[in-house]
Parts: C-alpha cells; sequence; structure tokens
C-alpha cells in the first residue's frame, strides 16, 4: 500500500529528482589524456538521457509553446541514444562520445553527437532558469518569466526563425496557477512544489556546471542553429 501510494504522489519534478540523485552516484573522475590537462566527471549517459526524457514532460506543461524545444531535446535524446547502443560498453558515458568525435573532427557537424549534447545542455540551462525564477515568486507573469529565460540561454544561439517561431507562440502560455497546479501531485500545496524545485535545483546546478565544463573542453560550448 506504501508503494503504490508512493507512485501516485510521483511528480514530473520528483521523478526529475530521482533521477539526479541516481546520476549523481553514478558518476566518476576520469583522468584525461596530457592533451585534455585536466580531470573531468565521467558522466554515464542513460541516467543523463532519463533525466532529459522527464524535462521534456515539465516542459510539456507549458504546452505549445514548449513544441519545438520539446522536438529538439527528442531528437538529441535518440542521437545519443542510437550512438549507445552501436556500443553500450565503449558509449556508456557522454564523455567518451565526445572524445571520440573531437578526435574525428565530427563534433561540429550538424548530426553529431557533441551538437546534441550541447543542445539539451542548453534545454537544461532554460529549464533551471525557469526553476528559479519560479521558486524565487511563484505568483509572477509566466508569459514574462519564460521569455525572460528564453532570451538568457535560448536566444543567443538560435537563428532568426527558431527566434520568430518562439515568440509567436509564446502567446499560447500559460498562467502560473495553472502551471504549478499541473506539476503539483493531487491534493499537493504550492508550498510542497517549492520546496520539491528547490531540492532539483540544488541537483541541477552541479550537473549544468560539469556539462558545460565537458563541452568546453571539447570546443563545442559555442554552437548556433539556423
Amino acid at each position: 500500500m506504501e508503494e503504490t501510494t508512493k507512485k501516485k504522489k510521483m511528480t514530473e519534478i520528483g521523478s526529475a529528482i530521482e533521477e539526479l540523485s541516481v546520476l549523481s552516484i553514478a558518476k566518476t573522475t576520469i583522468v584525461t589524456t596530457e592533451k585534455e590537462a585536466t580531470n573531468i566527471i565521467n558522466l554515464p549517459l542513460k541516467p543523463l538521457l532519463s533525466f532529459c526524457n522527464i524535462i521534456v514532460q515539465v516542459l510539456d506543461k507549458i504546452g505549445p509553446t514548449m513544441a519545438v524545444l520539446r522536438h529538439d531535446i527528442d531528437q538529441n535524446i535518440q542521437r545519443l541514444e542510437k550512438m549507445w547502443e552501436s556500443d553500450p560498453l565503449v558509449y556508456s558515458n557522454l564523455v567518451e562520445i565526445l572524445r571520440k568525435e573531437a578526435k574525428e573532427g565530427s563534433s561540429r557537424k550538424p548530426k553529431s553527437c557533441s551538437r546534441a549534447a550541447f543542445w539539451l545542455t542548453r534545454a537544461m540551462d532554460f529549464t533551471l532558469a525557469l526553476l528559479q525564477r519560479l521558486v524565487k515568486d511563484m505568483s509572477q507573469n509566466m508569459e514574462q518569466a519564460i521569455e525572460e529565460c528564453y532570451n538568457l540561454t535560448l536566444k543567443p544561439w538560435h537563428g532568426w526563425i527558431s527566434s520568430a517561431a518562439f515568440k509567436v507562440a509564446l502567446k499560447l502560455v500559460p498562467n502560473n496557477n495553472t502551471f504549478i497546479n499541473v506539476l503539483a501531485a493531487k491534493d499537493e500545496t504550492h508550498q510542497i512544489v517549492q520546496d520539491d524545485i528547490r531540492s532539483l535545483i540544488s541537483l541541477l546546478i552541479p550537473l549544468l556546471s560539469q556539462l558545460h565544463s565537458i563541452l568546453e573542453l571539447y570546443e563545442v560550448s559555442k554552437l548556433k542553429s539556423p
């Protein structure tokens, strides 16, 4: 009975916390080559992609505004999963994939896994920025909050086509109360949701710091879309 109750109460935010906790436990430090001149964190790929799938579910709560971003995340997850499936032992972690493409000189190609990792990281940047704004003020205007987070985290890397599409879709954003309610479990208060968001933020910040360091190391930290 207790297990059933827990399952019923598990929200997207709760699932995200669970996945990031697993990822934090699974991370290990690996010694890089002399050329790379640093030790970096090895990020297991499957737990990372599981978390990204939950990010998609959270963005779905915002509605059609996030449709383009959601589609991009799905495609990037699939690209990395395909690489993992080609050799699960060799490509069990993100660093090995980026290292392989860096050696081949294919990191910046349109369909590279390095580019997929870059855009997944930017999507997480956006999610973090939005969650930080929500936890700071649960009553703020959602349309304004999403636009400001987009301008900060995604717009600098988007071309005019992507930016224009987002601007049009922004009018479909739900109000803040509706968004918080769909994030909450049944009978869950906004205070509980706020506390869960804080827990998620505390796990997401160090993950993103590690991801940005890895992307910078393999020189794929500044890519742009059309």
